[in-house]
């Protein structure tokens, strides 16, 4: 290259940095932001129409001819009150008629409520959100380099931590108090860990029928009494109504039962383990889920008609060859996206797992495994996406630091479901005829590239994009130190979202294991 070529884009390069340095800095309205919770997707769909119509009329045949068994005796009240048949077996098999009837009934376009507004969740269409979930026992502890125990502190840091990401849209609970010994103070624990730490919408479950109304003493302290709670839920149950295959879990459907009563939402799970609990075939693994989760909103519509619920289809995978679960595989990517089309079959708001990692740190297979799996929840429509971020050795470990760098990794995510913008200004010649005739002979500096600098354009909170010889300048960083030092600076700046007032009552009421 000449030498005058050279300086003249030396100086281009240098105009062009400082101006798109600038231009960053500067605050983004929210509604210009390239990315943000509840972005349409739905451009992937790994089933077709035809798939889709064959796997529905499979779901209801097995709810007519094999039905689940197990109801408690309240279900089956509620069940065979609304048209559903006891079978001398004891099965509670299902009339494709009263199916459809429910579906007529059911929630849609419901609308998770965070503590604060902007924190809304709209589920409807193909709206995408992501968020935590899961029961891991152990957190991943990579200043020390070790698995540990989880505790209330650990779940209430990572809730913070969620609060200041801004693209993990909702905090389910995603571990364990296991230092928490007595059940219904470790149900406590975790619903107020999650609520001290973010405004978002929180999900919580709860593990004795027993437990609900002592939780929802708490929730309506929180909210300033029953009524604006049942004005404006913001926490749902993440209920595991059926053990599958085909088989209701009695006492979490009478906590469902409890809290849809209450004016709860309440997450419908079924989390069959293909090849396990659940069939090999893909396909006959969302066939089950789908029948299993069409159970589930027979059984919410028959108390309550429109009661607000989620389609919760979450089939697991198997390695097969050792029958562990593999949650980072190509197989379980297939088996969310397939059922997101399901939940947009039915026209229900739907979830489902995705982003887990087999991993058991942060690591390139943690990377390649959370990002194919999440962009493909992403990319087909699922409206809340689980277990997005920080979940290791397949939902045992929960790393904060992993849900640190999560964050980047969901936001290029959404970038691919934002997709690309065709408009008369972006397809439109003028620049390169400006950069090309008489310009500069490049778009560095110019009015338009600043201008899409932010609203066109995502960039990672840690990621690295230096050339090596930056990298070795600035003390050849690495990710993990980024990641951690990060999750420190959060934790350090975060407070409770609760009142000293409030707490100290809350405190001075129930049994607290947090800080």
């Amino acid at each position: 290259m000449c030498e005058p070529a050279r300086a003249r884009r030396s100086a281009g390069r240098s105009g062009g940095r400082s101006a798109r340095v600038a231009a960053r800095s500067a605050p983004l309205d929210e509604a210009l932001r390239p990315i943000r919770a509840g972005m349409p997707g739905g451009q992937y769909k790994p089933l077709t129409d035809a798939g889709v119509a064959r796997i529905h009329q499979a779901a209801l045949q097995a709810l007519e001819e094999v039905g689940l068994s197990n109801a408690p005796a309240s279900g089956v009240e509620i069940l065979t009150g609304a048209g559903a048949i006891l079978g001398e077996d004891g099965r509670i098999r299902f009339p494709r008629a009263l199916v459809e009837d429910m579906l007529a009934v059911a929630c849609r376009d419901l609308t998770l409520h965070g503590r604060e507004e902007k924190h809304d969740l709209h589920l409807s269409g193909t709206n995408v959100h992501f968020g935590t979930a899961g029961a891991a026992v152990h957190i991943v502890d990579l200043e020390r380099n070790e698995y540990r125990d989880s505790t209330a502190q650990d779940l209430y840091n990572a809730a913070r931590i969620t609060h200041n990401l801004d693209n993990v849209h909702f905090f389910q609970r995603a571990m364990v108090c296991r230092d928490v010994v007595d059940n219904f103070d470790m149900d406590v624990n975790t619903l107020y860990a999650c609520l001290s730490g973010t405004t978002k919408h929180v999900g919580t479950s709860f593990s004795d029928p027993s437990h609900v109304a002592g939780c929802f003493d708490l929730l309506h302290m929180v909210a300033g009494g029953e009524a604006a709670w049942r004005a404006r839920p913001f926490v749902s149950n993440s209920n595991c109504f059926v053990v599958p295959p085909m088989k209701f879990a009695e006492e979490s459907c009478r906590v469902m039962e409890d809290c849809v009563r209450r004016g709860m939402p309440v997450l419908l799970l079924s989390a069959g383990q293909a090849g396990a609990t659940a069939p090999a075939p893909i396909a006959l693994a969302i066939v089950q889920a789908v029948a299993e989760c069409l159970a589930g909103v027979v059984y919410v519509n028959a108390i309550q008609p429109g009661a607000p619920a989620i389609f919760g289809t979450w089939p697991f995978v198997s390695d097969l060859r050792t029958g562990a679960m593999s949650g980072g595989s190509a197989e379980q990517a297939l088996l969310t996206a397939g059922c997101a089309q399901m939940h947009r079959f039915y026209g229900l708001p739907g979830g489902a797992a995705a982003g887990i990692s087999d991993s058991k740190l942060p690591d390139m297979q943690a990377g390649w495994e959370q990002a194919i799996t999440n962009t493909l929840a992403g990319l087909s429509g699922l409206n809340m996406v689980y277990e997005a971020v920080g979940m290791h050795a397949s939902l045992l470990g929960f790393c904060l630091e992993s849900l640190v760098l999560g964050d980047d990794i969901l936001g290029q995510v959404l970038r691919c479901v934002r997709g690309i913008d065709v408009t008369e200004d972006s397809v439109a010649i003028d620049a390169i005829k400006e950069a090309c005739l008489g310009g500069p002979g490049h778009y560095l500096g110019a009015d338009q590239t600043l201008r899409l600098m932010q609203t066109e354009y995502v960039y990672p909170a840690l990621g690295n994009r230096m050339s090596p010889k930056e990298w070795v300048e600035a003390g050849k960083p690495l990710l993990l130190d980024r990641a951690i030092a990060r999750k420190n600076d959060i934790l350090a700046r975060a407070g409770s979202q609760i009142s000293p007032d409030l707490d100290a009552a809350i405190r001075s009421r129930f049994n607290i294991h947090f800080r």
